[in-house]
């Protein structure tokens, strides 16, 4: 007797030649995110409260997806409560 197979395999995550999509996103994510910080070199004010620095808008773009990254890392744990 032969087992007739439907397709799954029982995983839920999707590959494309053995690398799961997930991380393909996060790559072409990172690959845009980093050429989008090479696009904008231009120094630029920036203001907080009362501080005033002059820095080119490359760091500022970083800090804020560093910043982006790390809350999301942080609140990840609260999406399955």
């Amino acid at each position: 007797m032969t087992k007739i197979s439907d397709g799954s395999s029982g995983s839920k995550c999707s590959e494309i030649a053995g690398i799961p999509t997930r991380y393909i996103g996060i790559g072409v994510i990172v690959v845009l995110a980093v050429w989008f910080l090479f696009a904008n070199l231009d120094k630029v004010k920036i203001q907080f409260w009362v501080l005033t620095v002059t820095a080119p808008l490359w760091i500022a773009l970083l800090a804020t997806l560093l910043a982006g990254g790390a809350l999301g890392w942080l609140l990840k744990g609260r999406r399955g409560k």
